[in-house]
């Protein structure tokens, strides 16, 4: 059980946030006496008599908080990295409004599945833009299978449901097969797809605002020469050959001083920090120039048996749990691609939450401020940490942490990811990264567990940094940084 005190505390930073933030993701005018007014520690679902049109309108209630909350904390990143005179003095608030967040979101998917189980209406999963929704349709006889979530049993008879039969055939009050389905729908990938045309609308305005100041020559008086276009050639970055244009993940790219890391890799419920849990951390440290400590073990037993820990020394594998409600959903795409299977990590069955254990979050950020960070694709790292570890986001703001990306590496100093048409911008996921780079061999794949996956990732960044600085390229070429290079907050490197 998570100590309730922190959130009486963040709902005494609303003022701050107010005074800084007073529209949310979607230009809506925040109501934080509406935010004030929520119970974040106990939950902001609705839990409804088990009746047709009380299951609708709280699936109904809980879509409309949903989204209110969601939009809340999507602007607080920009709020709080953008907040210059440190207004804002703790990332609290969206951490619990994300706390209370995923329990809401499980409610949704519980209430999915009553209405699911009583005939209401059959459940899909099923990708729209940048998201993946659950679509309701009219109940037909038999719903979809569904491989996102397993079934869950709400008929409140323990052993009373025969093996195929829903709760509904099994109870004596009789639903209707259908209900109103066009107001209960999930229109997650419709807002974010608005909220991406406005994010380009605003990008272009700029961009257009940039060359009519370029084309006015206001920039003569300190640049006799007149300021290039944006987008020129000069500026483009466009090359010939397997020369990929720079872009905003280079900010995360070593330089030619990195020595001592620590790679880390999470597993997680699904793709949304806000909306579902970590499972699995693994985490272990290796130095890039300098010789492995003295005095560190010298083996270490992955999981993977043909894993040699060479290199690698502090080694660590941390596992969590999640909510009853959630374990009892199932989630079957996670079973199958990580071996986790959550119904066995209920916090019921002894699994500690991680965004409910203080300590846990304490001692992951004491490690990712020690030195720099690798993982791959780190931004996804990074939003999970922002998100559900104390601390985090005031130390990165503050340049105490410091993150490396091997994606980018892949990207731009793999001469192997060769763009297709499969892959636009080459191979670039660890498996083909590891692979290109001898850490990984061609019979086996990623394993998707935390400390395998962060294990292959340093070894294939030291292979690949070595092969660089004997060809005088990646850091040691000539647009390659002095220092450690990746990406701080706050300072230069």
């Amino acid at each position: 059980m998570t100590d309730r005190a922190w959130f009486d505390a963040a709902k005494g930073d609303i003022p701050q946030w107010a005074a800084s933030m007073p529209k949310d993701a979607d230009g809506t005018t925040i109501d934080w006496d509406w935010v004030r007014s929520l119970d974040l520690a106990h939950g902001v679902g609705t839990i409804p008599e088990s009746t047709p049109q009380s299951i609708h309108d709280a699936l109904k209630a809980d879509y409309a908080t949903r989204e209110r909350l969601e939009s809340i904390i999507a602007q607080c990143n920009s709020a709080f990295m953008t907040d210059f005179d440190r207004f804002i003095g703790s990332y609290r608030l969206p951490r619990a409004l994300a706390y209370a967040n995923r329990r809401l979101n499980d409610n949704i998917n519980t209430l999915l599945h009553l209405g699911e189980q009583q005939h209401l209406w059959a459940v899909s999963r099923e990708r729209r833009g940048r998201a993946t929704i659950a679509v309701l349709k009219p109940y037909s006889g038999s719903g979809p299978s569904n491989d996102d979530q397993g079934m869950l049993d709400l008929s409140g008879e323990a052993g009373g449901t025969s093996a195929g039969n829903t709760a509904a055939e099994n109870s004596d009050v009789k639903f209707p097969t259908t209900v109103a389905l066009d107001d209960v729908q999930d229109r997650t990938a419709a807002i974010l797809d608005a909220r991406a045309e406005r994010r380009k609308a605003q990008r272009f305005q700029k961009r257009a605002g940039d060359a009519a100041m370029a084309r006015a020559n206001l920039s003569g008086a300190t640049s006799p020469g007149g300021a290039a276009l944006p987008g020129g050639a000069a500026a483009s970055g466009i090359a010939t050959g397997h020369h990929p244009k720079p872009d905003w993940r280079d900010a995360y790219l070593p330089g030619r001083d990195v020595d001592a890391v620590m790679g880390i890799d999470i597993e997680t419920t699904g793709i949304d920090p806000a909306r579902d849990y970590i499972i699995d951390v693994g985490f272990e440290f290796m130095n890039m120039a300098s010789p492995r400590p003295a005095g560190e073990p010298e083996t270490y037993a992955y999981e993977q048996g043909y894993y040699a820990a060479g290199d690698a020394y502090g080694q660590s594998r941390l596992a969590f749990g999640v909510p009853p409600e959630n374990a009892a959903l199932g989630n079957t795409l996670i079973a199958k691609l990580t071996g986790i299977d959550v119904r066995g990590r209920s916090s019921e069955a002894g699994y500690r939450l991680f965004d409910e254990w203080p300590q846990a979050q304490a001692g992951l950020l004491a490690r990712l401020t020690q030195q720099p960070y690798v993982a791959h694709n780190a931004t996804f790292e990074h939003s999970w940490f922002m998100l559900n570890v104390a601390g985090y986001a005031e130390s990165y703001r503050a340049g105490r942490i410091t993150i490396i990306d091997t994606l980018p590496m892949s990207r731009q100093w793999d001469p192997g990811a060769v763009p297709t048409n499969e892959h636009p911008y080459g191979d670039n996921t660890l498996d083909a990264y590891a692979k290109r780079q001898g850490a990984l061999d061609s019979a086996h794949n990623e394993r998707h567990l935390g400390l395998e996956d962060s294990h292959i990732m340093l070894v294939a960044m030291k292979h690949h940094l070595a092969a660089l600085k004997a060809q005088g390229k990646g850091p040691w070429g000539s647009t390659g940084r002095a220092g450690v290079g990746g990406k701080s907050c706050g300072r230069k490197r």
